[in-house]
C-alpha cells in the first residue's frame, strides 16, 4: 500500500516530465506505421478535474480523417494505434519479448506488409513470436511453427 501511495505522490511529476516526449515518440511510431506523417496520437486525463485519480485517454487522428474517438476507428487503424503506443512505451521500459496474437486480423494485405516491416524493423533487439493465420503476415518471419490438432 506503501508503494501505491509514493507512486501516485510522484506521478505529477513523471507526467510532467514526460507527456511530451511519449507524444513526440508516439507521433513517430504512428506516422512511420501509417507510412504517413499526418497521423497523430493524443494523450490526455479521463477526468481533467483530478488528472492522478482517473486513467489516461489515447486517441488517435488517422491520415486523412478527422479527430474521432478511438471507438469510431476501423479495426485496422486501432491495431496501428495500439502498436504505436506499445512500441512508445517498450522504448521506456524495455521487455525481453513480445508475444502478439494475431494483430492482423483486421489488416488488409498491404498493411499487413507495412505492420510486418515495421515489427521487424522495431524488434531487432527482442524477441518476438506472433500468432498470426495469415500467410502475407508469417511470410516475414524468421522461422515458423505450425501447430495444428490431432485429427487422428
Amino acid at each position: 500500500m506503501e508503494d501505491i501511495a509514493m507512486l501516485h505522490g510522484n506521478m505529477e511529476d513523471i507526467a510532467g516530465e514526460t507527456s511530451t516526449t511519449n507524444d513526440n515518440e508516439t507521433n513517430t511510431d504512428l506516422s512511420s506505421l501509417a507510412k504517413n506523417q499526418s497521423a497523430q496520437a493524443f494523450f490526455g486525463p479521463e477526468n481533467p478535474e483530478e488528472p492522478y485519480s482517473d486513467g489516461i485517454k489515447y486517441n488517435c487522428v488517422a491520415p486523412g480523417k478527422r479527430f474521432q474517438s478511438m471507438f469510431n476507428l476501423s479495426g485496422g487503424e486501432k491495431i496501428v494505434a495500439a502498436l504505436a503506443l506499445l512500441f512508445v512505451i517498450h522504448s521506456f521500459q524495455p521487455a525481453p519479448f513480445f508475444v502478439l496474437d494475431e494483430i492482423d486480423v483486421a489488416l488488409d494485405n498491404t498493411n499487413i506488409g507495412i505492420v510486418a516491416s515495421y515489427i521487424r524493423d522495431k524488434t531487432s533487439s527482442l524477441q518476438t513470436i506472433v500468432i498470426s493465420l495469415k500467410e502475407e503476415f508469417y511470410s516475414h518471419a524468421d522461422a515458423l511453427i505450425g501447430i495444428r490438432p490431432d485429427i487422428s
